[in-house]
């Protein structure tokens, strides 16, 4: 009872709500109506849906309880209507209380606000619409109360006139005064507003083409070269689609700005280098602007240029930047050198077990005046980041100044800290860790 109960507050609610909105400009809400409507009702069906062991009941056409509503109607939206039906009911409403008929045939009056949510805005012809909503009426000297829920169509014959057809479950909220029973109503309902009318705007004039210019393009036919095809007056009314001056008609590239001493076509790229032939010095290479359309020049030519050639008088692959390869015996001298640079722990100070390799480093570079070393170094990750990072720099910095102090030129040199960051192996084993406690040299010519 209780949920029946907050349903009729909330239907109330909204009824009330939608009917007192503002009016919304939408041609598709309906207008104010007034109805007469004839109704049926069947409360003898709902008594085989209720108990399907009882089988099917049905009522026959004669048995069917029959009554007459007025009915108001107005558009909420486009969508949705709020309807106002005062029903009369002729019905033995006493055999539903005692359970016998009495013998006479009573008269019931309700009042049932409803929600009508239609499918179309209410221009279409034939609208389905839901119904929702709550009654209530006297029947003889017994109040009772419904929930009407269920399916109807409007057909619209024109913007005045409607005609309703409605079926309905009403679930009754007082048994003992009356019964769930099935409602039928078909009706008229006319619109005692003021009709919309529709105001169709006046065709536009009609366009009248200029008297001898069949293409519209300010040129008389008389003096037109294209009459069909709109151009310009400059080229006596016909067209230029490029925009160079010169007619389609004697224009070689239509669709391209261009010159008249290349027959309306632009200076040619033989090259396709981006380099027109006029300012291009090598017309038949491609090249670069900066070399005035010629290619960057090679001067080793070991086909690196010279902008990416770090070794522009010695010729080497692209792969060592244009310089020569050194050579592998070189490489892996340095390497090895590196594989033997050993610090006291948890220090920069370097062993004096490391110098003979590195002397052989020194070696190399004074034969070598043209190779440069790297020097990276690397720690474990143990310990503070900030603090591997530190003394990595300190261990290259290190093997860099004893280099120097070999007689090596620090321009030659160069040393990078990497901390952490580039283990070759597993820091969780101790062979792991040491591993990455290392100093790596890279020897190159550029």
């Amino acid at each position: 009872m209780k949920q029946k109960l907050t349903l009729i507050l909330a239907l109330t609610l909204l009824a009330t709500s939608g009917f007192s909105q503002k009016k919304m400009s939408n041609d598709s809400k309906k207008g104010t109506l007034l109805g007469l409507h004839f109704n049926m009702a069947d409360f003898n069906a709902p008594l085989g849906i209720k108990n399907p062991e009882t089988g099917k009941v049905y009522t026959r056409f004669r048995d069917l309880n029959k009554g007459f509503s007025l009915s108001y109607w107005k558009g909420i939206s486009n969508r949705l209507d709020f309807s106002l039906r005062l029903n009369g009911m002729f019905r033995d409403y006493n055999a539903i209380y005692y359970g016998t008929p009495q013998g006479k045939t009573e008269f019931g009056v309700e009042l049932e606000p409803t929600l009508n949510a239609r499918l179309f805005p209410d221009a279409a012809l034939i609208n389905p619409f839901l119904t929702v909503g709550i009654g209530g009426g006297l029947y003889t000297d017994h109040f009772g109360g419904y929930v009407p829920a269920g399916l109807g169509a409007q057909i619209n014959f024109n913007s005045v006139t409607y005609l309703f057809v409605q079926a309905q479950y009403r679930w009754t909220l007082s048994k003992k005064t009356l019964g769930d029973h099935l409602f039928y109503s078909v009706g008229f309902a006319q619109n005692i507003g003021k009709e919309k009318v529709k105001v169709v705007p006046p065709p536009p004039p009609p366009v009248v083409e200029p008297p001898k210019d069949r293409d519209g393009d300010g040129v008389l036919d008389v003096d037109d070269k294209c009459p069909d095809v709109k151009g310009l007056a400059s080229l006596k009314g016909c067209p230029d689609k490029d925009g160079d001056g010169i007619a389609d008609g004697d224009d070689k590239c239509p669709d391209v700005a261009g010159l008249a001493r290349y027959q309306g076509c632009p200076i040619p790229d033989t090259d396709k280098d981006g380099i027109n032939d006029e300012q291009d010095k090598c017309p038949t290479v491609p090249g670069v602007a900066r070399y005035q359309g010629c290619p960057i020049p090679d001067t080793d030519g070991d086909g690196v240029n010279d902008e990416e050639d770090k070794c522009i008088n010695e010729k080497g692959p692209a792969s060592n930047y244009g310089c020569p390869v050194i050579d592998e015996k070189i490489v892996e001298r340095v390497n090895k050198a590196a594989q033997n640079v050993f610090f006291a722990t948890g220090s920069d100070k370097l062993l004096a077990k490391s110098f003979p390799k590195l002397n052989d480093v020194v070696s190399i570079l004074k034969e070598n005046p043209s190779y440069k070393v790297n020097v990276d170094g690397h720690t474990d990750d143990v310990g503070k980041d900030e603090n591997n990072q530190v003394l990595s720099e300190k261990r290259a910095a290190s093997v860099k100044a004893y280099l120097v102090s070999k007689g090596i030129d620090e321009s030659r040199l160069t040393s990078t800290g990497y901390g952490e960051s580039k283990p070759v192996a597993d820091n969780k084993t101790a062979a792991g860790r040491a591993k990455n406690r290392r100093v790596e040299m890279t020897v190159r010519n550029y």
